[in-house]
């Protein structure tokens, strides 16, 4: 890559400092990852700036991470010009006093609440939960879908009864990569793609995948459909660090996606790696 690209996905915590209960059961990321760890892990990959992207700490405490984070951007690195993090938006309206206090912060340009580790297959179609997303534009927000591909038809729903929001789907909705299943992701991303207010992030592929033996020929079907799906203009690249390092070094993703990109012009290459980002994020 000849040009510095924008990271749309970056991770950082210090389990000393804030609780995160998911990672007591991940001992390789159960240890601080921190900007500088994250600087030292690009290696020769030039990254011009980055979105922080809430890490799931303990709900009590997601004002504080975000505090914590903007204080990370003033300081330690000042390349994170974005942060995107957690609200109570099952709520509904009572979601808006928070939205409000977090939108007061030029940093916060949009909000995720996990859905993929809710146990009830609906819980996005509740109503108070979809009322706490369609407050979002009020607040400038977007919405960040984190889901695996099990939930794709009902985040298809809920994203029908947004029209006013703009999403953006994180890890390409968590196809099944790693026994290699595409249905029916394939046919739900298609359809999802179809939202003119929806957009999909190139990020959390590896993770998906066999952790110690993928390969490139691995993920390329999958990279391939998004592109086919969402085009140039609706696409942009996210690291995931440090979650994908459970499965590849940094430099090795970029790699494989500009592999896999084979043939695109350097103009939308930059689109995907750069541009897009800095419009859909409204960096710097």
């Amino acid at each position: 890559m000849d040009f510095p690209i924008v990271d749309t996905h970056l991770h950082v915590w210090d389990p000393a400092h804030l609780h995160y209960p998911w990672l007591d059961d991940v001992p390789f990321l159960n240890k601080p990852y921190l900007p500088q760890g994250y600087k030292k892990a690009c290696g020769p990959v030039q990254v011009e700036k980055m979105v922080f992207v809430q890490a799931e700490v303990d709900f009590s405490q997601f004002m504080e991470e975000a505090e914590w984070v903007t204080q990370l951007a003033g300081g330690e690195d000042s390349r994170i010009e974005g942060i995107v993090p957690w609200a109570p938006l099952e709520k509904g309206d009572g979601a808006r006093v928070d939205l409000q206090t977090l939108a007061e912060n030029p940093l916060i340009k949009g909000i995720r609440r996990i859905i993929q580790f809710e146990p009830d297959i609906e819980f996005c179609l509740r109503p108070d939960f979809v009322e706490g997303v369609q407050a979002l534009p009020d607040y400038d927000l977007h919405f960040e879908i984190c889901i695996n591909h099990t939930q794709m038809a009902n985040t298809i729903k809920m994203v029908e009864r947004c029209p006013e929001v703009t999403f953006i789907l994180d890890h390409i909705g968590k196809p099944d990569i790693k026994n290699q299943v595409f249905e029916p992701w394939k046919q739900e991303l298609k359809t999802m793609s179809e939202f003119p207010n929806m957009w999909c992030k190139m990020s959390g592929l590896v993770t998906e995948a066999d952790h110690d033996n993928w390969t490139r020929e691995d993920l390329k079907p999958y990279i391939d459909h998004v592109m086919e799906c969402f085009g140039f203009d609706r696409v942009m690249y996210g690291g995931d660090w440090p979650v994908a390092y459970q499965a590849t070094e940094y430099p090795r993703w970029v790699e494989t996606l500009e592999w896999a990109l084979g043939g695109c012009s350097k103009e939308e290459l930059g689109k995907l790696f750069h541009d897009n980002a800095i419009s859909f994020y409204r960096l710097g």
